[in-house]
C-alpha cells in the first residue's frame, strides 16, 4: 500500500491526528513520503514493531539521523540506535545514572527552578522561551553536570540535531547542523575530560566510574549517551509543557479543575501523553521481509512506528479524540515499549507534574493570544515553536 501523506508537511505538523485516523482506517501499514518510509499507525501493529527488536532494529534511528548528506551524528550512534548486547550493556550501565536516586536528587532543584522562572511572569508571555525550555534545560544541566548558563545553547543544539531529515531544507540548514554537531561534540568532550581529572556527583562521573562485567565506557560512548540524554530530556519535556499550556489555555474548565484538585495533575500528564504527547514516531529498520497487517515490508526498509497515532487508536481507547482526565489510562506508548523503553520516563513525568503544579498554583487562568502556532519540523518529536499566552496571576 502507498499513500501520498507527508508527515513533515506544515498542515500535518499543525494537527496530525486527522491524518493518522485516515491512515488507521485506510492504510494501516503503508509506504509514504518523505523518503519512501513505511508508516505503521495502529496500536497493536505498533506494539508488534516495538516488541520485536530482532526484526525491527533500532538502527532505524541511524537511518533517520545520519542521512547521506550528513557526516557523523552522535545522536545516531547513541543508545537509541543500538540493539542486542551493545544496547543491553550500555543500558545496564546508564540505568544506574537515571534510576530512582538520580530522579529523587533532581526533585528539589526542579521545584526551586520552576518557581524562580515563574516569579514575576504575568501578562503577555512567550512560554517556551520563558519557562517550557529553560526548566528542562536546567534539569538536564544539573543531571549531567553541565554549565547551566548554556541553557539557550542547549535548546538550539537540540533543535538543530532533531531537525535532521532525509534531505536538508537548504545549504544553510545543512551547514548549521554540521556546525552544531562540531560545537556540541567539542563541548561534551571537554566535560568528559574534566570529569576524568576531577569527578563530581553527577551522571558523567557516574558513567566514567560505572563498570559491568569488567567493562567500562569509552569517551565516545559517554559522549553519545550524553547527547541522547540532553536532546531527549530537553526536547520532549519542553514540547510536553508547551503543548499542555496551550491546551489548558483553550480549556478554562479543565484549568479550573486542576486548580481545585491539584492531585489530578499526574492523571492530566498521562492523558496528555496519550492525547497529544511529544513523541510522534519511533524509527526502526527491518532486518528481513516482515508481514504486518497483511502487508509485506521488505528487508532493509525504514519503518516509522507512529506512537502519536497509537494513542488515538479507536480499537484501543474509547472515544480517543476526547481528552478525559478521568480515563485512568497510562500515557500510551509515548515513551516506547519493551527493551527500548525510555530510561528518562520517570524524570520526564516528574518534571511535567512539578512544572504544571507550579503553573496552576501561580496563575488563575491562561488565555491564548491570537495568531497561528508554528510547529517544529522533525521526524520523531512534535511541539510548538512558540506558545504565546496571557497569564493572569492568582
Amino acid at each position: 500500500m502507498r499513500t501520498s501523506i507527508d508527515i513533515l508537511a506544515p498542515e500535518v505538523r499543525a494537527d496530525p491526528y486527522p491524518y493518522y485516523a485516515r491512515l488507521r482506517r485506510d492504510f494501516p501499514v503503508c509506504l509514504a513520503e518523505p523518503g519512501g518510509m513505511w508508516l505503521v499507525s495502529r496500536h497493536d501493529d505498533i506494539m508488534t514493531v516495538l516488541r520485536d527488536p530482532t526484526r525491527f532494529s533500532s538502527q532505524g534511528f541511524r537511518a533517520v539521523w545520519e542521512p547521506a548528506w550528513l557526516g557523523y551524528n552522535p545522536l545516531a550512534r547513541s543508545i537509541l540506535a543500538m540493539d542486542g548486547p551493545a544496547h543491553a550493556r550500555l543500558r545496564a550501565l546508564a540505568s544506574r545514572s537515571l534510576g530512582p536516586r538520580a530522579v529523587a536528587r533532581t526533585g528539589p532543584a526542579i521545584r526551586a527552578r520552576a518557581e524562580r522562572l515563574l516569579a514575576g511572569l504575568e501578562g503577555d508571555v512567550e512560554l517556551v522561551s520563558a519557562f517550557a525550555a529553560p526548566l528542562p534545560a536546567h534539569v538536564i544541566a544539573t543531571l549531567l553536570g553541565l554549565d547551566d548558563s548554556l541553557g539557550a545553547r542547549f535548546k538550539q543544539w537540540a533543535d538543530d540535531l532533531l531537525s535532521v531529515t532525509p534531505e536538508p531544507l537548504d545549504v544553510a540548514h545543512a551547514e548549521r547542523v554540521e556546525t552544531t554537531i562540531a560545537e556540541l561534540s567539542a563541548y561534551l568532550r571537554a566535560v568528559i575530560a574534566d570529569r576524568r581529572r576531577a569527578p563530581i556527583d553527577d551522571t558523567v562521573s557516574e558513567l566514567i566510574r560505572a563498570e559491568l562485567d569488567g567493562q567500562r565506557l569509552g569517551d565516545a560512548e559517554i559522549l553519545e549517551f550524553m547527547v541522547a540524554v540532553l536532546l531527549g530530556g530537553l526536547e520532549t519535556t519542553t514540547h510536553l509543557l508547551a503543548t499542555s499550556a496551550l491546551f489548558l489555555a483553550a480549556r478554562p474548565d479543565l484549568w479550573a479543575r486542576l486548580r481545585r484538585e491539584p492531585a489530578t495533575i499526574p492523571a492530566f500528564v498521562e492523558e496528555m501523553l496519550r492525547f497529544d504527547g511529544p513523541s510522534q514516531s519511533l524509527p526502526r529498520f527491518t532486518t528481513c521481509d516482515v508481514a504486518l497487517a497483511g502487508v509485506t515490508i521488505p528487508a532493509n526498509s525504514l519503518v516509522l512506528a507512529l506512537v502519536g497515532s497509537a494513542g488515538r487508536d479507536e480499537l484501543r481507547f474509547a472515544d480517543p479524540d476526547r481528552f478525559d482526565l478521568d480515563r485512568g489510562a497510562s500515557g500510551g506508548v509515548n515513551f516506547g515499549h519493551g527493551v527500548h523503553f525510555c530510561l528518562g520516563a520517570a524524570l520526564a513525568r516528574m518534571e511535567a507534574q512539578i512544572a504544571l503544579g507550579a503553573l496552576v498554583r501561580r496563575f488563575a487562568r491562561l488565555e491564548p493570544l491570537p495568531g497561528p502556532i508554528a510547529y517544529n519540523r522533525t521526524m520523531t518529536v512534535r511541539g510548538p515553536v512558540t506558545a504565546p499566552l496571557r497569564l493572569f496571576p492568582a
